[in-house]
């Protein structure tokens, strides 16, 4: 069976520095979606996001450059296995890009997570600092 793969790059107006401690730090995660978040860079730490509807654990990161997780959504199954989620944040002239690859989300919830991206990341993150 092919593996499903999401890939998505987004550049935004901080440095990939910024964008990397930004996602790591629980309060400012919090403030760009808009629920609860839970993470720490250290391996094996578990996160949430969005007041408990994503989780998983941090597997490796590599700071300030890249974000390993185990990754599920409340919409797997209890018989799904974990999606792999890797970030990659690189400099990007004055901004930063995210790289991501998102690896083995269940078909059933491949198109919602790949929109998702977009709708509850990337388009708040730019609203964010905006007004910073």
């Amino acid at each position: 069976m092919p593996r499903r793969v999401i890939k998505q790059s987004v550049v935004l107006s901080a440095s990939a520095e910024s964008l990397y401690a930004t996602y790591m730090d629980p309060a400012r995660h919090a403030a760009i979606t808009g629920g609860k978040a839970v993470i720490s860079a250290r391996p094996g730490s578990k996160f949430l996001a969005f007041d408990g509807t994503l989780w998983g654990t941090t597997l490796a990161v590599v700071p300030p450059r890249l974000i390993v997780q185990s990754w599920r959504s409340k919409k797997f199954h209890a018989s799904d296995p974990d999606s792999t989620l890797i970030l990659a944040f690189v400099p990007h002239g004055k901004e930063g890009r995210i790289d991501l690859v998102h690896l083995d989300v269940p078909k059933h919830d491949y198109d919602g997570v790949k929109e998702g991206w977009e709708l509850y990341y990337w388009t708040p993150w730019r609203a964010y600092l905006t007004l910073r």
